[in-house]
C-alpha cells in the first residue's frame, strides 16, 4: 500500500494549501501566503525516509515539509489564522513557524538563509555522533546567494550530514530561471564543491524516494553531503496575489497535466482510482476538523507580545 499511502500524503498537500488559499481570500490569514501545488511529491518522498529524529529546514513555501515532517494540521492553521497554538502561540504565520517537537527547524523568509541553519544543525549532529541527518530545501533562486554557496563548502569540507535539496520549480519569483543562469543545471554547480549531485524529476514520488534513501544512507554512514535537484512546477502563483501574468496559459495547461498526484492517477486501475476518491474525501474531512480546531483557539494575549524578543 505504498502508493495509496503517498497518494494520502500528497493529497493532504494538496487540500491543505486549497484550504489555505480560500482562508486568505476571505480576510482570514494576515500577510503573505506561499503554495506548494504541484510540488507536493518533493517533501512526501524526503520525509517518507527520514528518520523522526532527523532534522528539516524550509523556506517560506514550507506547507508541505511541515505536513510531511508530521506536524499536525491543527497546529499550522492555527498559526497562519494568529492563533494561540502549542507551536509558536500565533507568532509563527505562514512563513516563519517551527516546531521543535517534530525536528522542524523552520521555515525562513530570507532565500537561502536556511542553508546555513541546517548546516549548523548537521553540524552539531555530526559532532553527537548521533547518527541524525539533515534537510535542507530551498528553491532555485537561492542558487544565487553567498549564504548558500558558503553552506555547501563547510559541508563538504566537514563531510556534514545534510541533504541540500533544491525544488527547481523554473521561477525565482516572476523571474524565468534562463534569465538568471547559466549551465547544464543546478546541480552542476553543486558538483563544482565536489559534492556528490545529481538530478532528480521531482512530480515522481518513486524517484524522489529513491534520490532521498541514497542520500540518507550517504550521510548516515559519514561520507558526506548530497544535492539534490528535484525539477518541478510551482502550480500557482508565487505568493497568494501573484496575478502570473509572467506565464503562459498553455504552460499551466501542461503542467496541470503532468502533477504529482496526475502522475500516481495516470495508469491505476479503476478499483485503485476509487481508493484514491476515497482518500480525497477522507483528507479533506480531515483537514476541515483541524481548521474547525484551530479557529477555535483564542487569540495570544496581548501583554505576551514581547515574548521571546529578548533573552530571560
Amino acid at each position: 500500500m505504498v502508493m495509496a499511502d503517498l497518494y494520502r500524503q500528497m493529497s493532504r498537500i494538496r487540500v491543505f494549501e486549497q484550504m489555505t488559499q480560500s482562508l486568505k481570500e476571505a480576510g482570514e490569514i494576515p500577510g503573505s501566503i506561499h503554495l506548494s501545488i504541484g510540488q507536493e511529491a518533493i517533501p512526501v518522498g524526503f520525509c517518507h525516509e527520514l528518520a523522526e529524529d532527523d532534522m528539516v529546514s524550509a523556506t517560506y513555501r514550507g506547507h508541505g515539509w511541515a505536513l510531511a515532517k508530521g506536524i499536525p494540521p491543527t497546529g499550522i492553521f492555527a498559526e497562519m489564522m494568529g492563533r494561540d497554538s502549542s507551536l509558536n502561540g500565533g507568532r509563527g504565520a505562514s512563513l516563519y513557524f517551527s516546531s521543535a517537537a517534530h525536528n522542524f527547524l523552520g521555515e525562513n523568509s530570507i532565500v537561502g538563509a536556511g542553508a546555513p541553519i541546517a548546516t549548523g544543525a548537521a553540524l552539531s549532529a555530526r559532532n553527537a555522533g548521533d547518527g541524525r541527518v539533515v534537510v535542507s530545501t530551498f528553491g532555485d533562486g537561492a542558487m544565487n546567494q553567498g549564504v548558500v554557496l558558503e553552506a555547501l563548502n563547510i559541508a563538504v569540507v566537514m563531510d556534514l550530514p545534510i541533504l541540500f535539496v533544491i525544488e527547481n520549480n523554473v521561477y525565482s519569483e516572476m523571474t524565468p530561471i534562463v534569465d538568471m543562469m547559466r549551465g547544464e543545471s543546478l546541480a552542476s554547480r553543486a558538483a563544482g564543491f565536489g559534492i556528490h549531485s545529481y538530478v532528480i524529476d521531482g512530480n515522481d514520488p518513486l524517484a524522489v524516494i529513491g534520490a532521498a534513501s541514497d542520500a540518507i544512507d550517504r550521510a548516515r554512514s559519514g561520507r558526506g553531503p548530497t544535492f539534490i535537484e528535484a525539477t518541478t512546477v510551482r502550480l500557482a502563483g508565487h505568493y497568494s496575489g501573484d496575478a502570473q501574468q509572467y506565464r503562459d496559459a498553455e504552460e499551466l495547461r501542461v503542467a496541470w497535466s503532468d502533477e504529482p498526484l496526475v502522475r500516481l492517477r495516470r495508469g491505476a486501475d479503476q478499483a485503485t482510482l476509487d481508493l484514491y476518491d476515497t482518500i480525497d474525501v477522507d483528507v479533506t474531512n480531515e483537514l476541515q476538523k483541524s481548521l474547525e480546531e484551530a479557529k477555535r483557539l483564542p487569540t495570544p494575549d496581548p501583554s505576551t507580545a514581547k515574548r521571546h524578543l529578548y533573552a530571560e
